[in-house]
């Protein structure tokens, strides 16, 4: 799978060969933004060379994948050659699943409280309560 002879590739090459970005400017904008990190030695610039074994962190919207560089390509190739060279976290897969379970039940209107509610906020809800209970005492 290594196209590259010394087994050094230029970061924003290397997340464009495995399909992170659509166009290395796409790549070379999240860099710059702060988007990518190197664990263990902060943000990087776009001609940092990585080799297999790197771990970086990359925050595309709302998720952020932890992966492991497993090997090294410069060139752009199917996706499935392109999964090939890196591997998820099993934290990462993890924090991902959750955040987007958590996701979906906000969207369905389930929004999990971060703190007991107040006064108000408790009235609330029994007045809601309420109103449901007399409708279905209705029918």
């Amino acid at each position: 799978m290594s196209d590259n002879t010394e087994g050094r590739v230029r970061l924003d090459r290397w997340l464009w060969a495995a399909r992170f970005f659509k166009t290395r400017a796409q790549a070379k904008a999240a860099i710059e933004g702060g988007k990518i990190e190197i664990s263990g030695r902060g943000r990087p610039k776009v001609a940092k060379e990585i080799e297999p074994g790197t771990e970086l962190h990359i925050r595309r919207g709302a998720d952020e994948l932890i992966v492991i560089v497993t090997a090294i390509s410069e060139q752009r190739r199917g996706a499935q050659e392109a999964q090939r060279l890196y591997e998820e976290t099993a934290h990462s897969i993890e924090r991902r699943e959750a955040a987007r379970a958590r996701r979906q039940m906000e969207r369905a209107g389930l929004r999990i409280p971060q703190r007991r509610p107040n006064k108000q906020e408790r009235r609330a809800i029994d007045a809601l309560k309420r109103t449901s209970d007399s409708k279905a005492d209705e029918a």
